[in-house]
This record gives C-alpha cells, structure tokens and sequence, in this order.
C-alpha cells in the first residue's frame, strides 16, 4: 500500500502495539499455568460482549498475544488479558499466545491498569480500585515518570494528576473514584448499579464504616437518599459520633412533607341558589373570591 507520495506505510505491528522489544516474541502457552493478577480490579462478566468474544475466539483464535510475568512458582500471572483467558476457556482452548515479560509488581501493576483503563463501560468500582492500585504505586516510587507509559510526568506533580494524563479525567474526578474504594461493598455495589448517585457515594465515603451499614439499611428500607440528608449527617457527625436513631430523625428532619392534596368542588345545583339565573359561571366565581378576601381580612383582624 503506498501514500500519495509513493512511499510505502508501515503498519504496526502486534508487538509495537503491546510496546512489546524486539527480541521479544509470543508464544504458546498453557492455561492451566496461568493465574490472574493479584487483586485484579477489572471484572471478567459472562455478558453478551463476552458470548461474542468467545465466537470470535472459536472462529479466529486469539489475536492479540496477553501479557505475562513468571512467578516464583515458574508458572504464569496474567498482567493483560483476562478476558481473552477467560473467552480462550470458554472456547475451549487449553492455550493462548502471550508475551512473557520481567516485570516488578510495581511495573505489572502500572502495566495492568493502563491495558484496562481506556476500555468503555467500566463500572465505577472497577476504575476506583485501579486508579487506587496505580496511586499507591506512585507513591511508593515517588511518582517515578516511567511508571506512565512514555508520559511526562514531573515528579513534582500530585499523583492524581498524573494518573489522570492521558485519560480523559480530570485528577479532582480521579480523586473522587479513589474516594469510592472507602465505601462498603454494599453501598459501591449500589453505584454500579446506579442506585446510588456517583457524587452522594463519594460524600458517604467519608463516613465511618459502621455509620455507612445504617445508611445502606436505610437505602434498602426507604429506596432513596438525598444529597441534603448526606449533608446534614456530616455536619451532625462533625459535633460529635451519634447513634442510629439520631441519624434517622437527621434524615427524616431533612424530607420535606409532602402537602395533602385538596381539592373542592360545588355543584350548580347548590351554587346556583344563592345567585340569579342571569349570573354566569364567571360572575359567581367573581363574588366568592370577593367574598372569600373579606373573610380572610376579617379573620387576621
């Protein structure tokens, strides 16, 4: 295939894509001597996008090598590619191609975050513990700027914002994910399950643990929670530790009462009487509103 000028592109190749040296080369290997990574924050769901997988992988196998690291049992962990694992299972398949890399835990970690993170639909749960996993990692190594794929990243800078270069978040929206991992499980499976709002999760976050157990309770009897109810308990609790009824009269305090409907009707029947036949609707409905100000005026006297 040539340009316009003549000159032959150059299609990159599988390796160059996984950033993979040239010495280095896929390979066969069995599944059965591979396990998954190590506090893995991706899940791997038997949904339909699955289902197709596993067709295309019993059509065509497996097309991009997954990524690999030896352990010290010299078997296998996968760093890249648990879906394609699990897809080549399914398929029945008892290997996969891969590359196999020395990596430290702190590499396979950046290295297993970055392979993910850009994939759509994650769930909420799913970024916040990855973006968890990569900050500790920076820390641990001061943020180091080869931790970040080819980004450039000065030392200097906080570590959310550099895990958020290249994302397409915000470091105060990664901020706020890493905020979701201090929720109980209960309450983030609530935020993958969009029954609890992203931001009023982040605000509960910061609530003690036993607290959140009433909160979830209250979700699970009532089927709702306010930002407002959210509020006025972290600034109770900033006064002082309370105890579960003092949080449920803080909730109820804060749901505005529903006004009873009233609705009032006369018949023509029985407001006719009380006018001549020549009145209209519109001239009775005149008179009780002038009756109806006098009255008021006299009761405020």
């Amino acid at each position: 295939m040539k340009n316009r000028s003549g000159e032959k592109i150059k299609l990159a190749s599988i390796d160059e894509l996984l950033g993979v040296v040239n010495e280095e080369s896929a390979m066969e290997i069995e599944i059965s001597k591979i396990h998954p990574f190590k506090n893995h924050p991706f899940k791997v769901l038997d949904d339909e996008k699955m289902q197709d997988l596993v067709e295309s992988v019993r059509i065509n196998g497996v097309l991009t090598p997954v990524l690999l690291r030896m352990d010290d049992n010299e078997e296998y962990e996968m760093v890249s590619g648990h879906r394609r694992m699990h897809a080549a299972q399914l398929a029945g398949l008892t290997t996969i191609p891969a590359i196999v890399r020395e990596l430290s835990d702190d590499d396979a970690i950046v290295a297993m975050v970055d392979a993910n993170i850009q994939r759509e639909e994650l769930l909420p749960s799913e970024k916040a513990f990855a973006y968890k996993m990569k900050q500790e990692v920076m820390k641990h190594q001061g943020s180091r700027t080869d931790l970040t794929l080819g980004q450039n990243v000065p030392k200097f800078k906080r570590t959310t914002e550099a895990i958020a270069d290249g994302t397409g978040e915000s470091y105060k929206q990664i901020q706020r994910y890493i905020r979701l991992t201090e929720l109980i499980p209960e309450l983030l499976d609530l935020v993958d399950n969009k029954k609890l709002q992203f931001t009023v999760a982040v605000n509960i976050s910061y609530i003690d643990k036993e607290v959140q157990e009433w909160i979830y309770e209250y979700i699970s009897d009532t089927g709702f929670i306010k930002p407002k109810q959210i509020a006025s308990l972290r600034n109770q609790l900033n006064d002082g530790p309370i105890n579960q009824i003092q949080m449920l009269s803080i909730f109820n305090n804060c749901v505005m009462a529903k006004k009873v409907s009233r609705s009032l009707t006369f018949s023509e029947k029985k407001l006719t009487k009380y006018f001549p036949d020549d009145y209209t609707a519109k001239d009775m409905e005149q008179v009780i509103e002038s009756l109806l100000e006098k009255w008021m005026q006299e009761q405020s006297c």
